[in-house]
């Protein structure tokens, strides 16, 4: 089967519109259509539908585009690490993670990155669903839980607890909160339950909901309950990973937190030797170990457990 022809079928597939399609391929919309209909030919069975709005792909035509899919990512794969060179870590580099660790710890790390990679290019991908590493919808993930996908490397990083947090204005000019029963008092702003969470966070806002508070706010990201917090609207639940950026947040009852919330950073098993891989591995680890220091420095003696 003639290559040029399967690259020429997936850009229009792609793009949906041979004019789109010969955009990106630098070709005549005419080139394009000519290509198009002699692989048809050759493979005697007709790709696409043809509608004024543009092309759809036939029965036939789907299943050739999940081949030529695999088919560019296992040579974007390939080209990846051709492109590792021994001497300097450059390229582009796919990172996924969760939206809420993307957008408080890890991206605003990212400028030191940067300083000693320069030439490195970051697409930061933030979602909950898990990408497929080893189809290079991603290069990297870092995750909250373990990664189950087969021929992936994966390592722990290290472990989050969900736990509350205010600001000491609000905490100023709102009841007092020593026990845990004192939450009923005041307002709770957390992830939504049916937004997607590690389960040791839904089984900590599933405890405190029980109280039987007047007013609550849910947010379906971390960034949005941290917001809500930070605008002094009520008690947060939190990751502890934020007080390091947010260092004006107070914790409320220091002895009530989530069960351990494993942090991973996985990639696929042929990306192993890939530089850039391990130059943002290691100062992913570089940067925890200073994390986890500031954590130490700043934690405030415990306070007794209520009765």
């Amino acid at each position: 089967m003639d290559w040029d022809k399967l690259r020429i079928f997936h850009a229009v597939a792609d793009a949906g519109s041979l004019t789109h399609a010969g955009d990106t391929l630098h070709l005549s919309q005419s080139a394009v259509s000519r290509q198009i209909r002699a692989l048809e030919e050759a493979l005697d069975t007709t790709l696409f539908h043809r509608h004024a709005r543009g092309l759809i792909l036939t029965e036939q035509g789907e299943l050739l585009f999940e081949a030529t899919r695999s088919m560019n990512k296992r040579l974007e794969a390939a080209a990846a690490r051709i492109r590792d060179s021994e001497d300097g870590v450059f390229g582009t580099l796919k990172v996924t993670t969760t939206t809420g660790f993307g957008t408080m710890w890890l991206a605003p790390r990212l400028g030191k990155l940067y300083d000693q990679y320069p030439d490195l290019k970051i697409d930061l991908i933030l979602e909950e669903r898990i990408l497929d590493l080893p189809m290079r919808e991603a290069d990297v993930a870092i995750r909250l839980k373990e990664p189950s996908q087969a021929d992936v490397i994966r390592k722990r990083l290290m472990a989050v607890r969900m736990r509350l947090y205010a600001t000491p204005e609000y905490l100023q000019n709102s009841p007092p909160i020593n026990r845990l029963e004192d939450i009923a008092q005041h307002r709770l702003i957390s992830q939504s339950l049916n937004s997607p969470q590690p389960v040791a966070a839904i089984n900590l806002s599933q405890r405190l909901m029980t109280f039987d508070m007047a007013s609550a706010l849910t947010v379906n990201t971390y960034y949005g309950v941290l917001q809500g917090v930070l605008a002094g609207i009520g008690i947060g639940i939190l990751p502890d990973y934020v007080t390091e950026d947010s260092p004006n947040l107070c914790r409320v009852l220091p002895y009530l937190e989530s069960s351990e919330i494993p942090v991973f950073i996985a990639y696929a098993e042929e990306l192993r030797q890939s530089r850039r891989i391990a130059a943002f591995r290691d100062f992913i680890q570089d940067e925890l170990i200073a994390h986890r220091r500031k954590l130490r420095e700043s934690a405030p003696p415990a306070d007794a457990v209520p009765d």
